[in-house]
């Protein structure tokens, strides 16, 4: 039995979950959610709860299971609290800015780079150095704080570059370093 697929999602005030079939929506104070699942498995809410079980032992349903109920899981978090993922610049005029909604990053190239932040995601810059990427889907926040990243991924000889908060980066000696 997956030990975290049997662990019921509890549902905090403000949260409404409805269930159609094998497709979850959750509604909260943050927005709305909605995906489908397989219909193998059997979700169903019982009070202030939602229930992920599975019909047998085959390889298919356990490997369902805690997925499901993880994803739910995410979903209700998501719509009452929200994710955010955080990224810092680092580099000599590298910059972040507001523009509207969108983010104005200046990253060594020739041209600004814009990026419209998708539906249901927001961008804070709280310093010329720092990005905040945040919604109410786990998923699509480390997807778009991914995309800004892949401007200008760390490089390891001087530690260049956007990286999440804390991220570690390898650093390589240059061929000056080598002896013989």
């Amino acid at each position: 039995m997956s030990r975290i697929g049997k662990q019921p999602v509890a549902i905090p005030q403000g949260v409404d979950v409805t269930i159609d079939g094998s497709t979850v929506t959750v509604k909260g104070k943050l927005g709305e959610l909605t995906r489908s699942f397989s219909p193998i498995l059997t979700i169903k809410q019982e009070g202030e709860e939602v229930i992920v079980s599975r019909p047998d032992d085959s390889r298919e349903a356990k490997s369902l299971h805690g997925l499901t109920r993880t994803l739910i899981h995410n979903m209700v978090i998501g719509v009452s609290e929200g994710y955010s993922k955080k990224l810092e610049l680092v580099g000599v005029g590298y910059r972040a800015a507001l523009k509207g909604k969108n983010l104005d990053l200046q990253l060594g190239f020739s041209h600004d780079v814009v990026i419209e932040p998708p539906a249901g995601i927001t961008f804070e810059v709280p310093s010329a150095t720092e990005i905040l990427v945040k919604g109410p889907s786990k998923e699509q926040v480390g997807q778009v704080a991914a995309d800004v990243r892949a401007w200008r991924k760390p490089e390891p000889y001087k530690g260049k570059g956007i990286r999440y908060e804390g991220e570690h980066v390898r650093r390589k000696l240059g061929k000056a370093a080598k002896s013989e």
